[in-house]
Formats: structure tokens, sequence, C-alpha cells
């Protein structure tokens, strides 16, 4: 009876220091653009340290985040599936480090390594999840709970490893995009969260896990 080979686990930064051609590992500062919406699509990034925005520009110049990346994430992979130009940009929040993978070195490396195989698949399957979740939030969910789930998510509540409750600073506009509302409701429901002791905020943003209270439904239950 065959047996199954054993998979050792994936160690981005021991991987690609040993990796040859076709890879860049460098340092972004913020606002740093890794790449812009129409640019040739001809690599794959992935996210060692920092955080991401992905941003789509309408014709008329009218831009808007779908996704914050986090260490662990890959952004640009629609090269692999045909993509000949980048749907959307990718623009540093804060100083990042980040490795460029070109396309071909990228296909190399899921065929010929299983451990980093299994990672970028395990990415693709939680990045489908995310966008099926997101999308049952838009629909069912008040723009209360949708908020909280972001800064939830934008602090790594629910990921492996440990919690971020301190996230880099993010403008009220941009989170009002990510959930679709108005600034004037984010601002609303911030103070709130707040008052209530699940974030605080003073020159940075620090999330508390009671906030899972309004997720949940029942925002007067838990309190920091």
């Amino acid at each position: 009876m065959a047996t199954r080979k054993t998979v050792l686990p994936f160690d981005a930064k021991v991987f690609f220091e040993k990796a040859r051609g076709g890879v860049t590992r460098s340092k972004y500062l913020k606002t740093r653009v890794l790449f812009g919406q129409g640019s040739p699509a001809d690599s794959v990034f992935y996210l060692l340290s920092g955080k991401v925005k992905i941003t789509v520009f309408s014709e008329q110049g009218k831009g808007a985040v779908v996704g914050i990346l986090a260490a662990g994430d890959f952004c640009g992979e629609g090269c692999l599936v045909g993509q000949s130009v980048r749907m959307a940009s990718a623009t540093t929040m804060v100083d990042c480090e980040c490795v460029r993978i070109e396309k071909t070195a990228m296909i190399g490396m899921v065929h010929d390594d299983p451990a980093f195989s299994e990672t970028f698949v395990t990415h693709l399957l939680a990045r489908n999840a995310r966008v099926e979740a997101d999308l049952i939030d838009q629909l069912f969910n008040s723009s209360e709970r949708r908020l909280a789930r972001l800064l939830l998510i934008l602090a790594n509540f629910g990921k492996e490893g440990s919690p971020e409750p301190i996230i880099p600073p993010i403008r009220q506009e941009t989170l009002a995009e990510m959930i679709g509302t108005t600034r004037s409701r984010v601002s609303f429901f911030m103070n709130k969260f707040r008052q209530l002791g699940f974030i605080e905020y003073n020159g940075h943003l620090e999330v508390h896990s009671s906030l899972l209270a309004v997720v949940l439904g029942d925002p007067q239950k838990s309190r920091h």
C-alpha cells in the first residue's frame, strides 16, 4: 500500500533565500505601488511583512479599495490564469517586504515544490472563501456589522498566528468604500465602538476581541 509523502511546513524566508532565477526580494516604503492597474501582468508578489491594499479604478479615475493583504498573502496571481494586464493596483499601506516572482518561476515552484504548492493553494481557497463571505456580508448584514467584521479582519482575528490588535492607520473613507456605506456612517459607528470599549484610536487604531460581539449580533453583551 502506497504511503503519502510527508510535506514539510513552508518557511517563506528560507524558501526564497534558496530560490534561484526569477525571484527578487525587496523592501518597499509606505505608499509604494507594487503594480498598477493596466500594467503588464507578468509576476506574482508574496508579502513577507506589512500590509498592501488592492484598489480598482473606474474609467473616470474613481478608485475603490477592494482588499487589504497581510504577511503570507499572494497578490497578482491573475497572471497565472491568462490575464495579460493587471485588473487592479497594489499599494503598500506601511513599510513592507515583498518577493516578486516572475510568472515562469512561479509556475515552476508550484509544480516542483509540494510545500510551496500547498501554501499557494491554501491561499487561493482562503481568498475564495473570503470573497463568498464578503458577498454574504454585503447582502445580509448591516453596515455596522460589516464595519466590525472588516476591522477584525484587518487585525487578523481568526487567522493562524497571533492577532495584531493595532493596525496601520486607515482612512474612514477607505473603510466606507470597502463596506459600501458613507464616511459619516463609519465615523458614527467608530465612535460607538470606542464608547463601548471595543476599539481605541488616538493616532493609531487598536481593535479588541470584544468587537466580535457586534459581528455575533449582541454589541451590548461584551465589553473590553
